[in-house]
């Protein structure tokens, strides 16, 4: 039973005494000494104790030999603890710090993909996304022959297909709820912003359906100039898809749109020529 309760313990002092140690590590006035531990906390990536011992020297050795690597350690301190916010603030800073050394273009885009890394799902706010775009293209035009140059333009492009899926959404929601008026808007504005989107061909099918369900929305004056438009959205969808898979029901709606065009533009003249009688 006490073999048994000392195993239990050993394991339990070893911490005790551990902690006791860190702790006297962090009073003391030995800065050589915690540079070293912090380093080897770093190796070891245990980023909790080396932050903290990084965080005092930061103040005592700002304008020492030393101070750009605890400024380097530092910031790969909270990437490791995966604190993307603080991490790419503080490789920020190194570049700030000293932007000649051989490290700044390495830290210059550790900030920009940590914003990366912070970019949430499309469905929240995307300001993290654009900041990290933002941060990419910068560094892309700092350092144009770079070797990440590759990789951030896959980033990018897979943040812009993030935001591009948000707009897609918000489009179709408009659509769903039948304001037309907003997805043709906005389904536009896609394919202005985003003209490569794995989604132009049911786009451009969905513009022209609102344009169609907007005409039979809209008031007698209006209906006329909305035919028009809503034609010019079907041949826009077979002039870039001829072969689209919604053929068969845009036709549909096309010749639908077409009779109702032809008998509104007969009323029209009807009415027209009523109007003359009468004078």
């Amino acid at each position: 039973m006490k073999k048994k309760f000392s195993f239990l313990l050993l394991p339990l002092l070893v911490i005790i005494v551990t902690s006791c140690q860190f702790n006297h590590l962090l009073k003391s006035d030995d800065t050589e000494k915690k540079y070293q531990k912090a380093i080897e906390y770093y190796n070891k990536k245990d980023y909790a104790h080396a932050l903290q011992l990084f965080d005092q020297l930061m103040a005592v050795m700002r304008a020492s030999d030393k101070a750009q690597k605890i400024y380097y350690f530092y910031a790969y301190s909270y990437y490791g603890q995966k604190d993307y916010t603080l991490a790419s603030y503080y490789f920020k800073r190194y570049v700030t710090n000293f932007p000649n050394t051989k490290e700044a273009e390495e830290c210059a885009f550790m900030s920009a993909y940590c914003n990366s890394l912070n970019s949430p799902e499309y469905s929240l706010d995307q300001s993290t996304t654009y900041d990290a775009i933002k941060e990419l293209q910068l560094f892309t035009n700092t350092y144009p022959t770079s070797s990440k140059i590759p990789e951030c333009n896959d980033i990018i492009d897979k943040l812009r297909a993030k935001l591009e899926y948000k707009d897609y959404k918000i489009a179709k929601l408009y659509f769903r709820m039948q304001d037309f008026a907003a997805s043709i808007r906005s389904f536009n504005n896609i394919l202005k912003e985003y003209p490569e989107t794995p989604h132009k061909e049911e786009i451009l099918f969905l513009i022209f359906q609102s344009y169609y369900k907007f005409t039979k929305q809209s008031v007698e004056e209006k209906k006329d100039e909305r035919h028009v438009k809503t034609l010019a959205a079907y041949n826009e969808l077979i002039q870039q898809y001829p072969a689209s898979q919604y053929l068969s029901e845009a036709r549909y709606l096309k010749d639908k749109a077409q009779k109702e065009m032809d008998a509104l533009n007969k009323k029209n003249q009807t009415s027209q020529l009523n109007s003359i009688k009468k004078q």
